[in-house]
């Protein structure tokens, strides 16, 4: 006996395929005083940098980096992992 796939199990399996082989990255966002614009840097690929005025021209933006940095680095060692963000008080 076969067994027929529904279309929204194929699609659950198809869209559970795709995320278990995506990577997720960290950008650390900030705003430059002196353009007023959105610069954002992804911690675990250093020099992976961009910017933008917005943050949905910012996410655009920085995802197009993140191809390039890969695209361009080719199989490599195992980049950084980011571990977390931390304030200090100095005084001063």
């Amino acid at each position: 006996m076969l067994y027929a796939e529904g279309t929204a199990d194929r699609d659950r399996r198809c869209k559970e395929d795709l995320m278990s082989k995506q990577k997720v990255f960290t950008v650390i966002g900030e705003r430059d005083p002196e353009s007023g614009w959105l610069v954002g840097e992804v911690a675990e690929l250093p020099g992976c940098y961009t910017q933008a005025p917005d943050l949905p021209g910012l996410e655009k933006n920085i995802h197009e980096a993140i191809v390039g940095y890969l695209d361009a680095a080719g199989p490599r060692e195992p980049a950084p992992e980011f571990v977390g963000t931390f304030h200090i008080g100095v005084s001063g």
